[in-house]
């Protein structure tokens, strides 16, 4: 019988690794999607786990990861960890540059979920886990460019969970608040656990995925324990 399919789009080496080690070590078979799977060649020796060159803004790219994943397994997980951003004063914003943030974390957000949903559906359940960020939340001073794209996932989040979860799937929200530590950064000894451990944040999400139907979460804030909010 083969392993349930957990596919990660948007991989990189902090948290998506995190949630690509949890996963392997719980015998999920593990599919990356990133635009540049050589840097991935690492994790994929210590997991496992199948890298798929990836574009999360174009509809065939997003096709293809997923019709690959279909070959490893039944598609049990999806984690959307894309991210599009441009910071800067709203009058000097490149245009061509927002609209590819927008792309990518939010449109990007559509076209996986789209794909996750069609294979849960026909599996029956499953989950669906978006990853954000304060921006999501809150737009700040010359971050527009971070926060459209982030306001648009959320909400694209809202509206699946609203319609997918009375068929038994699950769609989660996550607002990250606050830094996550850098993969290979000492911790501040100073200010300890002052910055989110990737691994920490792995285990909220898989213990959301795995939560009992009867009581499922939405949108899961995680921030550290000297965060101001």
């Amino acid at each position: 019988m083969a392993s349930d399919v957990a596919v990660i789009a948007g991989a990189g080496q902090g948290l998506s690794a995190s949630l690509a080690r949890l996963l392997a070590r719980d015998g999920f078979r593990v599919v990356l999607a990133a635009r540049n799977v050589q840097k991935l060649a690492p994790l994929v020796d210590e997991t496992g786990a199948l890298a798929v060159e990836t574009d999360v803004a174009d509809p065939a790219s997003v096709a293809n990861l997923f019709e690959t994943a279909d070959k490893a397994g039944p598609l049990a997980l999806a984690v959307f960890n894309a991210s599009g951003r441009t910071r800067g004063p709203i009058a000097e914003l490149d245009p061509d540059a927002v609209r590819q943030a927008l792309l990518v974390g939010a449109y990007g957000g559509f076209l996986v979920g789209q794909q996750a949903a069609r294979r849960l559906l026909a599996r029956g359940s499953g989950s669906i886990l978006f990853t954000g960020a304060t921006a999501s939340i809150k737009g700040f001073s010359g971050s527009a460019g971070f926060a459209m794209p982030k306001f648009g996932l959320r909400g694209l989040a809202q509206s699946m969970a609203r319609e997918l979860g009375p068929k038994n799937i699950h769609v989660a929200h996550f607002v990250i608040d606050g830094q996550i530590e850098p993969p290979g950064q000492p911790a501040d000894p100073d200010r300890p656990d002052r910055r989110l451990s990737p691994d920490a944040i792995a285990e909220a999400y898989i213990a959301t995925h795995r939560q009992h139907r009867s009581a499922w979460s939405f949108e899961v804030e995680l921030r550290p324990w000297v965060e101001a909010f």
